[in-house]
C-alpha cells in the first residue's frame, strides 16, 4: 500500500481491488465505532454501485459494530424504478449492505414516484439529519452521486434534485453490467446534490478499476471544478479515498 496526498485528500492505493475493499472497510469500521461511543446513534449514506462491491461486502462481515444504532441512506435513484426493482439502487444495497445488518433504519429513495414530490420527500428527510459518514465512488465522468459534469453544482440550494444523465454516465452503466444496452439505461434519476454530499463529517471513497483512473486522476491532480465534479474532495476536510493499482496513473 502507498499513502499520498491531493490538497486535503488522503488517498490509498493497493495492489488489488479485493485489498483496497478490506483496507477500506477495516478503516470504515473503526471510524463508525468511534462515533457510536460518542452519540447514540449516527447517519451513514451509501453508494450503490458495482465499485463498491469489495468494500459492502466486507463492511458487512465487520464485528463490532452496533448497527442497530446507526441509520442507512442512499444518495441516488433512477426515476421510474421502485423500491426494490432488480435494477434500482435500493435494491442493489439492500442485497449488499441494508439486508444483511440490522440497521436501527433503512430510508429509501422511490423512483417510482413522483419525481419532484420524492425529491422533496428526501430532501426533508437529509434536512433533519447531519450525515456522520458518507460511503461514495467517482463515476468514469468525474461524478459524485448522479451529479454529471453538466448538472454538477459545488453551490447547489437543494438536497436531493431530479436530473439528467449524460451520456458518459449511462454508458458506465453498460460497462458495469448494470445494464445490456444504452437504450436500457434510465435517462433520468433523483440525486443528492454536492453541498449535502460533502457536509459528512467523514467521507470514504472507494474507486477501483483502469476505468476511473482518468477521472480519479483528473479529481486530484486538475482544476476544481465542475467540469470534474469529484474534485470538490481536495477542498473538503477528512476524505479518505481508496484506489487500487490499476485505478492509479503514476
Amino acid at each position: 500500500m502507498r499513502e499520498k496526498h491531493y490538497d486535503k485528500v488522503r488517498l490509498k492505493v493497493y495492489d488489488t481491488r479485493a485489498e483496497m475493499g478490506r483496507s477500506a472497510a477495516a478503516e470504515a469500521a473503526v471510524c463508525m465505532k468511534q462515533m457510536l461511543a460518542e452519540r447514540g446513534e449516527i447517519n451513514c449514506v451509501f453508494a450503490a454501485a458495482p465499485s463498491q462491491n469489495e468494500f459492502l461486502e466486507a463492511l458487512s462481515k465487520e464485528g463490532g459494530i452496533d448497527w442497530e444504532r446507526v441509520n442507512g441512506y442512499h444518495m441516488d435513484e433512477y426515476v421510474g424504478f421502485e423500491v426494490g426493482h432488480p435494477s434500482s439502487f435500493s435494491g442493489y444495497l439492500m442485497k449488499s449492505i441494508f439486508g444483511k445488518v440490522p440497521f436501527k433504519s433503512v430510508n429509501l429513495i422511490n423512483g417510482a414516484a413522483e419525481a419532484e414530490e420524492e425529491a422533496a420527500r428526501y430532501s426533508r428527510l437529509l434536512d433533519k439529519i447531519s450525515i456522520d459518514i458518507m460511503f461514495m465512488g467517482i463515476g468514469e465522468n468525474g461524478h459524485i452521486a448522479f451529479n454529471d459534469p453538466e448538472v454538477a453544482d459545488f453551490h447547489d440550494k437543494d438536497t436531493v434534485k431530479v436530473v439528467e444523465l449524460d451520456e458518459v454516465c449511462r454508458q458506465q452503466q453498460v460497462h458495469d453490467g448494470c445494464f445490456p444496452a444504452i437504450e436500457d439505461v434510465p435517462k433520468a434519476a433523483l440525486t443528492v446534490t454536492i453541498p449535502k454530499l460533502i457536509s459528512a463529517k467523514e467521507i470514504f471513497c472507494i474507486v477501483p478499476t483502469e476505468k476511473k483512473r482518468r477521472a480519479v486522476k483528473e479529481a486530484l491532480t486538475g482544476e476544481i471544478s465542475e467540469a470534474c465534479p469529484a474534485s470538490i474532495l481536495r477542498d473538503v476536510d477528512n476524505v479518505h479515498m481508496y484506489i487500487d493499482e490499476a485505478c492509479y496513473w503514476a
